[in-house]
C-alpha cells in the first residue's frame, strides 16, 4: 500500500463518524505520524510503499479510530501553544480556547517576572504550567493535581519541554490540604465544570475516553471548584493578585455574580466563538 492509497482509505473510513473537515485532517496527522513526513514530503513520496511496520501502525490506529478514540490519544501527542505534549487516557486533551486564556495571563501582568509566583489548579498534562513556565522563564511556577497519573504525565512533559515547574498532589476541595500553600500573585485553572445530567449531550469521543474526574461536577453544585477558588482566593492570593478562570458558558454568568457577591471585581472574555469562556478576578 502506497502513501496516497493509505492516505485515502483512511480519510474515506473516517468520513463515515466524523464530519466536515475532521476525517481529512485526523488523516493527515495520522500519516504525518506514521510516516515521519510533513505533507510535502508525503506529496512528493506519495507512491513510496509503507513498510510492514508502518502498515501495522495505521491499520491499529485505524481500528482504534473508528471506535471514536480521539486521536491524540492514538497518537499520544496533542499541540498546544506550539509545543507537542505527551497525552493519554488519564489526562484532559488541551483546547485551543485554553490558549487563549494563557493570552489573557500574560497581557495583564503588572508583576516583576522574577517575583512573580502563579498556581495552577488542576495539571492534567501540565499544558498551562508549562506554557506559563516557557513565555515566563524568571516566575515561579506550582501546579496542583488529586490524579497521581495526571502529575506523573505533566512531570513527563515539562522535562521533555524544559519547564521547571514545581507539581503537587493535593485535593484542592479539601480545605486542609489546600491550606499547606503559600501565597500566590496569580491563580489560574481550567477545573472540572461539567454537570452530570450533560453526559447525554456530549460526544462519545470525549464522554467515553477522556477522564471524568477532570470533567464532572455535581448536578447540584456546578460551581463547586470555582467557589473553592474564591475562598482560597481570599486567604491565599495577594492583596495585588488576580484569578483567572476558564468557565462553562452555560454557568458564566452565574459564576461572575458569585464571585461579585464574594466581593471580586471581575471581567468576563468571550473565546474565539464569541461565548464566554473566561473569567478575571481580583480586589476583595
Amino acid at each position: 500500500m502506497t502513501i496516497q492509497e493509505a492516505r485515502k482509505d483512511l480519510q474515506h473510513k473516517l468520513s463515515a463518524i466524523y464530519s466536515d473537515s475532521e476525517p481529512e485532517t485526523i488523516t493527515e496527522w495520522v500519516m504525518e505520524h506514521i510516516t515521519a513526513k510533513n505533507h510535502s514530503e508525503r506529496i512528493l513520496h506519495k507512491n513510496d510503499e509503507l513498510t510492514g511496520q508502518q502498515q501495522d501502525q495505521l491499520l491499529s490506529a485505524e481500528k482504534r479510530l473508528l471506535q471514536h478514540e480521539p486521536v491524540q490519544y492514538v497518537l499520544n501527542e496533542a499541540w498546544f501553544c506550539g509545543m507537542k505534549f505527551y497525552v493519554d487516557k488519564n489526562v484532559l486533551i488541551p483546547r485551543p480556547e485554553t490558549e487563549e486564556l494563557i493570552e489573557w495571563i500574560i497581557s495583564n501582568l503588572k508583576f516583576p517576572f522574577e517575583k512573580l509566583k502563579i498556581l495552577d489548579i488542576g495539571s492534567g498534562s501540565g499544558c498551562i504550567a508549562i506554557s506559563l513556565k516557557r513565555k515566563l522563564r524568571k516566575a515561579e511556577i506550582w501546579s496542583c493535581d488529586i490524579s497521581k497519573e495526571a502529575l506523573h504525565i505533566a512531570n513527563r512533559n515539562a522535562n521533555n519541554l524544559n519547564a521547571d515547574v514545581k507539581f503537587i498532589q493535593l485535593d484542592f476541595l479539601h480545605l486542609e490540604e489546600r491550606n499547606n500553600l503559600p501565597v500566590f500573585d496569580i491563580i489560574v485553572s481550567n477545573p472540572p465544570y461539567v454537570p452530570q445530567k450533560d453526559k447525554e449531550q456530549m460526544d462519545p469521543n470525549v464522554l467515553n475516553f477522556e477522564p471524568h474526574v477532570a470533567l464532572f461536577v455535581p448536578d447540584n453544585d456546578p460551581l463547586k471548584f470555582y467557589k473553592a477558588i474564591a475562598e482560597f482566593g481570599k486567604e491565599d492570593l495577594d492583596k495585588k493578585g488576580s484569578i483567572f478562570l476558564e468557565l462553562h458558558e452555560v454557568y458564566a454568568e452565574q459564576t461572575a455574580e458569585f464571585y461579585e457577591r464574594e466581593h471580586y471585581k471581575i471581567e468576563l472574555k468571550r473565546d474565539m466563538q464569541g461565548k464566554n469562556r473566561m473569567l478575571h478576578a481580583n480586589g476583595r
